[in-house]
């Protein structure tokens, strides 16, 4: 973006959030209909979303950077070309394994196969390609889809760069050439380039192009060293990865003692009721171990090393059974061989989250162990019991050490924020360097969405941005910003219920639709639609417009289940996007029906309107006219679904297309 376009966008942003607050300051003070509060009240909080999301794009594009060309590649610098893939046509994967052996810079290609197919290792071994699938170690244990086929191949290669491919991404010759030269910077983790693809037409009825995010946002995220990684058509640093492993495997480490912790002194307190019947030593005791746990999670709160807290809290506990070992010697026997059992019976305190693959209390075992009356050295031996349970090698995983986050079922966007937490840099280099297939039809089109809304709002859920430590304030609202936007499902059906309220049944949302709210209202709309032109000149972002309220159902489903998934544990699943067209020639009325009925009561809410105008029997001329423009832009807007479900792409050759 030239210096010139760059102020003049500056300038749309101020006047478009300065209007933006002027109006919404006079709706929330003025113009809320209190007396229909039920809609008037949704309605003002889906315009007060709005502007933020219109302020999170402004603060997007305030620092919009375009890069110049880098330095030219090293010729030392080793690389490993990895083309992920699970069950995608063999001829497909051919292909882009192809191209790959002819990318001019020396690198090693490898397929990494998760569907073990022997047909894929016969045409590694006739193209000259490496190929890597999972081991035994993988059996029985969480996968993490493509998180983990990428972690697997991280282990068996030695590259000090990664080029990483989707199955269907075709890369230029020229892909490393162009991208190697961002890491002379020591600094720099990421360089991503944009997806596009060969399938498309130049009407997208399914907006798979996405130039509005793979240019104007991403350049603007790139001035907040905020670029992200989408998974695919990007060259990562090793190192920058296996330290995120690391660090990623001492958290998880840290958490789980830290969990042991609490469970112990639930156990201690429990003792300590009736410590008085044991003696004094038994009450001196279990106070220096309550001590002792505390002061153990402080100094772990503190950034201590796990294992020095660790030794040094079982070196105090293991002091203080001796002093109360001669006593009630039955009773402790007893209480021994109860902590025995709980570890004999498989009901460790410590267990396995499936989905995470995290170190989590065992709600039963814990119970166990802390609703027992134990006696004063066997509430000590529980307490030490559970801190030797953790599992410092968690042999519940195939890898103690996982590099790439396996937290969300897309792990680009967790990986990268946690890069860039670490103080690590990204590039956005905006420049076409590999061509892929976009899905042809509406069913697989959705699949790819959901998974993508799923995996950021668990990213948001998990690991809020927002409260992320190492993370600059821009970094922060450039993660925020994306997340934020999969709510708009929830403002979308309010802005589609409103008018229709108003104009079917009389109900007043807003308690003036005369010459003030116009006043109001038109400049805002109108600013915020020139700074979109502003920052999208010469680029089709009408499309993407669209379906941010034509997807209305998709988002809010997406937020349920990820909420549901992270909150009661609920599975997601993985589905990983076809890349052929799937069977099914008929319109689907089934994926489309709440756009559909939104639709009816549309049309229906506009006749009506339409009428009392021509008969002059509107309460509100004004009110009528705005709700009738309202209807209509919605009614353009959801209209791409329709072009979507109806799209039937050209048949042809699949591999030819991606050659082409």
């Amino acid at each position: 973006m030239s210096q010139r376009r760059l102020l003049l966008v500056r300038l749309l942003v101020l006047l478009t959030l300065g209007s933006g607050l002027w109006y919404l300051g006079w709706r929330w003070l003025y113009s809320v209909n209190w007396p229909n509060w039920w809609i008037a009240v949704p309605l003002v909080l889906a315009e007060t979303y709005a502007l933020v999301d219109a302020f999170l794009f402004g603060t997007t594009m305030w620092r919009s950077r375009r890069r110049p060309d880098p330095p030219p590649a090293e010729a030392d610098q080793s690389v490993d070309v990895l083309i992920t893939t699970y069950n995608e046509p063999v001829e497909i994967v051919a292909a882009t394994a192809r191209a790959a052996l002819a990318i001019r810079h020396p690198h090693t290609t490898w397929i990494l196969d998760d569907g073990d197919r022997p047909q894929l290792r016969q045409l590694a071994d006739q193209l000259g390609a490496g190929y890597l699938t999972r081991g035994e170690e993988w059996t029985g244990r969480p996968r993490h889809a493509k998180a983990g086929n990428l972690n697997n191949a991280l282990f068996a290669t030695d590259g000090e760069f990664l080029l990483v491919l989707d199955a269907d991404q075709i890369p230029d010759p020229a892909i490393l050439d162009r991208t190697l030269g961002y890491f002379t910077d020591s600094a720099v983790a990421l360089v991503q380039t944009p997806q596009w693809f060969s399938n498309v037409t130049d009407s997208d009825p399914l907006g798979s192009q996405a130039p509005l995010f793979y240019g104007p946002i991403q350049e603007g995220k790139d001035g907040w060293n905020a670029a992200f990684f989408c998974g695919s058509n990007a060259v990562l640093r090793r190192e920058a990865l296996m330290q995120l492993g690391v660090v990623g495997y001492v958290r998880q480490v840290r958490t789980a003692v830290r969990e042991a912790l609490r469970a112990a002194e639930k156990v201690v307190a429990r003792a300590r009721r009736d410590a008085d019947r044991h003696g004094p030593s038994a009450v001196t005791a279990l106070a220096e171990v309550a001590e002792v746990v505390r002061q153990a999670q402080r100094s772990l709160a503190a950034g201590e090393e796990v294992a020095t807290v660790t030794y040094r809290f079982q070196r105090a506990v293991t002091e203080a059974g001796r002093r109360v070992v001669g006593e009630d010697l039955e009773r402790i026997r007893a209480d021994l061989v109860e902590i025995g059992a709980v570890a004999h019976e498989g009901a460790q305190p410590l267990a396995v989250d499936e989905e995470l693959g995290l170190p989590v209390v065992d709600e039963a075992a814990l119970e166990r162990l802390s609703d027992q009356d134990w006696s004063p050295l066997g509430a000590l031996q529980s307490v030490s019991a559970l801190v030797r349970a953790v599992d410092v090698d968690r042999a519940e995983e195939a890898q103690p050490v996982l590099p790439l986050a396996t937290i969300s079922v897309t792990e680009d966007m967790a990986t990268c924020m946690r890069l860039h937490a670490l103080g690590w840099s990204s590039v956005y280099h905006h420049e076409t360097l590999a061509t892929g297939l976009a899905p042809e039809d509406l069913r697989t089109m959705l699949q790819q969405r959901l998974r993508w809304a799923q995996g950021t709002m668990q990213v948001f859920l998990r690991e809020n941005p927002l409260v992320q430590a190492g993370l600059s304030m821009g970094q922060r609202l450039m993660y925020f910003a994306t997340m934020w936007s999969y709510l708009s499902g929830f403002a979308a059906v309010v802005f589609i219920a409103a008018p229709v309220v108003y104009l079917l049944f009389g109900v007043l949302p807003v308690n003036a639709y005369g010459a003030e709210f116009v006043a109001r209202f038109l400049p805002y709309v109108v600013l915020n639609q020139l700074l979109f032109l502003a920052v999208g000149y010469g680029v089709k972002t009408w499309r993407g417009h669209q379906y941010s309220l034509a997807l209305f159902p998709l988002w809010i489903r997406a937020c349920a289940t990820a909420f549901a998934n992270v909150a009661f544990g609920r599975p997601l699943g993985f589905v990983v996007t076809p890349k052929t067209r799937q069977p099914g020639g008929s319109f689907p009325w089934r994926l489309v029906l709440p756009q559909l009925v939104a639709t009816v009561l549309l049309v229906v809410a506009a006749v009506v309107a339409a009428v009392r105008l021509w008969l002059g029997t509107a309460d509100s001329v004004v009110g009528t006219w705005v709700n009738l423009a309202w209807v209509c832009y919605d009614l353009v807007v959801l209209s791409v679904i329709y072009q979507a479900a109806a799209y039937r792409p050209a048949d042809k050759d699949v591999t030819e297309e991606m050659r082409t």
